[in-house]
C-alpha cells in the first residue's frame, strides 16, 4: 500500500459487496468540476477512451490511506438547501473561481452518511473521501464547498462529527414553488420508497403526491429551522440571490472584492443546464399551483417556513451578519 498513487483520481460510487465496502474511482486528472452537479462530470469523464479501458476499485480502508499520503484541503462550507431553490445556482457561481472546488451532491458521500457503518469506521471514510475530493489537481485550489442532498439534513449531526467547525448554510424558497416543481418533475426524496429509509419518513399513509410533497417540505423546513437555531446555521432565501453573494454570502465564503465580482458570471446561465438563459420562474409556478396543492402546502410548511424567515430576518438584520462573520468559528 505504500505505493498508493491515486493522483488524478476521484471516488465516484461506494458499494458493499460480501460484507465489505469498496470505493470505485475515476481518473479526472487536472480537470475543473465545473458540471451543475458531481454526477455529470463523472458521466462526461467516464466517456474518456482512459476510463472506457482502465478503472480502479479499492477497499473502503484506502480512503483513509491515500488520505495519509497526501492529504487534501478539508470542507471550507457546507451548502444544504430544500430542493429547486438556488442552491445549485451558488455553486455555480463559486465554480467560476479558481481556488475553489465545488462538489454537488456526490453519491458517494450520500452512501457513506447512510451506510450503517460502525461510528469509527463511517467518520474516518468520510474525512477520506473529503481529503479525495479536496486534492490539489491543479495546483491552486484553497477552498473546498460541499453541496449535499437535500435529504442529508438528517445526517447533519454525523458531519459535524467529523468537521465540527465547518460553517453550513441552508437554502430556500416558497414552498409552494418547490412543490411545483416537484410536481412537474419530482425529485428523488419525492418518490415514496426511492431512496430509502431517511429523515423525511413521517409514518403517514401516501394519500396522493400533493399530500406527500407537502409533508416532506413542511418536514425538511422544520428540521433546517431547529438545526439553524441549534447548530448557527446561515439560513438563505432563494429571493435574495444572485445579489447575496456580494454581500452575506461573499462574506461566508469568505470572496475578496475580485471574487465577488466573478462569481457573477454564472448569473445568467441556468443553473441546472448551463447552455441555457436562465428565466425566473417564480411567478408561473405561483399561478400553476393547483388548489388541492395550495390546500396542502399551507397546512404542512407554512408554520415552518414563517419561522424560517423570521429567523432568517432575526439573524441577519442591519449590523447582524457583519457581527455573526466576526464571531463565527
Amino acid at each position: 500500500m505504500e505505493r498508493l498513487n491515486l493522483d488524478g483520481w476521484l471516488p465516484i460510487r461506494l458499494w458493499q459487496q460480501a460484507g465489505e465496502w469498496w470505493v470505485d474511482w475515476c481518473w479526472f486528472g487536472d480537470q475543473p468540476l465545473h458540471q451543475p452537479f458531481f454526477r455529470d462530470a463523472v458521466e462526461e469523464a467516464l466517456r474518456l477512451p482512459f476510463n472506457q479501458a482502465f478503472r480502479r476499485q479499492t477497499p473502503l480502508r484506502v480512503l483513509s490511506v491515500w488520505q495519509t499520503i497526501s492529504p487534501g484541503l478539508t470542507p471550507s462550507a457546507f451548502i444544504f438547501h430544500a430542493s429547486r431553490c438556488g442552491s445549485t445556482l451558488i455553486g455555480q457561481m463559486l465554480a467560476q473561481l479558481d481556488n475553489h472546488i465545488v462538489i454537488s451532491e456526490p453519491p458517494p458521500l450520500d452512501a457513506l452518511l447512510r451506510s450503517g457503518l460502525p461510528a469509527l469506521e463511517r467518520n474516518a471514510a468520510i474525512r477520506g473521501l473529503f481529503s479525495a475530493y479536496g486534492q490539489r489537481r491543479r495546483g491552486m485550489e484553497q477552498r473546498l464547498v460541499i453541496k449535499l442532498d437535500a435529504w442529508n439534513l438528517g445526517e447533519q449531526a454525523l458531519l459535524r462529527e467529523c468537521f465540527p467547525d465547518t460553517p453550513w448554510l441552508f437554502v430556500y424558497r416558497d414552498p409552494l414553488e418547490i412543490a411545483v416543481s416537484h410536481l412537474r418533475r419530482p425529485g428523488m426524496h419525492m418518490v415514496p420508497g426511492l431512496i430509502g429509509a431517511s429523515v423525511l419518513d413521517d409514518g403517514a399513509a401516501f394519500e396522493g403526491q400533493e399530500d406527500f410533497i407537502a409533508r416532506r417540505l413542511g418536514r425538511l423546513l422544520h428540521l433546517a429551522l431547529e438545526h439553524c437555531r441549534e447548530f448557527a446555521g446561515l439560513a438563505v432565501n432563494y429571493r435574495e440571490l444572485p445579489g447575496a453573494m456580494g454581500e452575506r454570502l461573499g462574506q461566508f465564503f469568505e470572496l475578496d472584492r475580485e471574487q465577488r465580482a466573478q462569481v457573477f458570471r454564472a448569473v445568467n446561465q441556468h443553473a441546472k443546464q448551463p447552455n441555457e438563459t436562465f428565466v425566473a420562474d417564480g411567478e408561473d409556478k405561483q399561478g400553476e399551483a393547483s388548489a388541492l396543492l395550495r390546500e396542502h402546502v399551507e397546512f404542512w410548511t407554512r408554520g415552518p417556513y414563517e419561522a424560517l424567515e423570521h429567523w432568517r430576518t432575526a439573524s441577519c438584520g442591519e449590523g447582524a451578519c457583519s457581527r455573526w462573520a466576526a464571531e463565527r468559528p
